[in-house]
């Protein structure tokens, strides 16, 4: 112990002789540091904005789309026919064992007025079980019910988007809103959501009940149709079997004979969305990987310093020699200096990497997360490259012939 102490004491005398020299050399591992920090920060950042988007759709998420419609030979794509129906909806929830949910919808768009107030927003027809499914709670009054439904009640639920535009600080609930001139009473306000992983800011939303959709807002020549389904397994393992059962449950239902395309479609969101996730972490590996590659070259700056310090210093090491010091002492100490010059360059680059994440996110409203464990990693990191670049000047100062090195001039 106290050999160590002695020889940080050295070490710490050596570099301050030469501050500018200590300084230039820690130069490379500062900035290492800082870039691993930064980018990670920034990588990880963009990573937990993908995950929270991810976890605002629901869990277990499976969403039934309307087929193509092929016409003259011309194959017009997905959602070319309304080929979903609410008893489609219906049917899967109550014949599908692997599903604990199906939430039918349809959407459009209308200008919302209120008083002298209005607001251009999305317009969905929904059930009761479409807010289960997203995870979607309301915060003021209730949720739309099977009796709104049954009944096409002129009820509806205001996203947080589209309260705060037609009401302001006005308490919503109870109020009548006109959609395309029809009355509907708001009894709910909705949970602030966010965006999309699209992008799309998702309280910018008016819910309905499907069937006042459908009989009073958004007419369509095919009354009992849906624009999707969305569907919640009864679990992250029961996903796979949810959709081989729905797909045989609309094969059968839609009567599809052998051969003959489907006239829906099945995605499995969460898998989509979690190669997105996967993606940034991915992304944010690399940044961190190419921000590593300047604390390799900084340690190679601090062996190329430390191999020229061995030679400015052979006399002195011969001297240290000739008194008694051993090889291993000698060792100790050119290494003591080189893991002192990346630990000190690794707490400055550490501060410098957290300011400037701080920095990114203040002037380009881009989300970072610093991470700790990244930190820590860094710190280490930095000082393994210290023993590793420095281990070989050090050995050749311990190597040195004493009597060679006090007739060095």
């Amino acid at each position: 112990m106290n050999e160590l102490m002695l020889s940080l004491r050295i070490a710490v005398r050596a570099l301050r002789i030469n501050k500018m020299r200590s300084f230039l050399t820690m130069l490379g591992i500062i900035i290492g540091i800082a870039a691993v920090i930064a980018m990670v920060a920034i990588g990880s950042g963009a990573s937990k904005v993908i995950s929270e988007q991810i976890s605002s759709i629901g869990s277990n998420m499976l969403l039934v789309l309307p087929g193509s419609l092929t016409s003259g030979g011309i194959r017009l794509g997905s959602g070319s026919t309304p080929s979903l129906t609410y008893d489609d909806a219906r049917a899967i929830q109550a014949e599908c064992p692997a599903v604990a949910l199906a939430a039918p919808s349809v959407r459009g768009g209308a200008q919302i007025v209120y008083g002298n107030m209005n607001w251009s927003t999305a317009v969905l027809g929904i059930t009761p079980e479409y807010l289960q499914v997203r995870e979607w709670a309301v915060v003021e009054g209730r949720n739309l019910v099977q009796s709104d439904v049954d009944s096409a009640m002129k009820n509806c639920l205001l996203g947080q988007t589209v309260a705060e535009n037609l009401f302001g600080s006005e308490d919503p609930l109870g109020k009548v809103v006109r959609i395309k001139k029809v009355p509907f009473k708001v009894v709910g306000i909705l949970d602030r959501k966010g965006q999309s992983p699209q992008g799309a800011d998702q309280d910018d939303i008016v819910y309905v009940p499907l069937t006042a959709a459908q009989r009073k807002l958004l007419g369509s020549q095919f009354p009992n149709s849906v624009g999707s389904i969305m569907v919640q397994a009864k679990s992250e393992e029961d996903l796979d079997r949810a959709e081989t059962q729905i797909n045989e449950l609309l094969t059968q239902r839609h009567r599809i004979g052998p051969g003959r395309d489907a006239d829906f479609t099945v995605r499995n969101l969460t898998e989509i969305l979690s190669v997105r996730e996967e993606s940034s972490k991915a992304m944010s590996l690399l940044l961190g990987a190419v921000a590593s590659i300047s604390l390799i070259v900084g340690g190679i700056g601090i062996m190329n310093i430390m191999l020229v310090s061995v030679t400015e210093r052979t006399r002195e090491i011969g001297i240290r020699m000739a008194i008694g010091a051993k090889q291993r002492d000698i060792l100790m100490q050119f290494l003591t200096e080189a893991v002192l010059l990346t630990f000190i360059g690794g707490i400055l680059g550490m501060l410098f990497g957290v300011a400037g994440a701080k920095l990114v996110s203040a002037l380009f409203d881009w989300p970072t997360l610093i991470s700790f464990q990244a930190i820590a990693m860094a710190i280490g990191f930095s000082g393994a490259v210290g023993i590793f670049f420095g281990y070989y000047p050090a050995k050749k100062a311990a190597s040195l012939n004493p009597i060679d090195a006090l007739r060095y001039e």
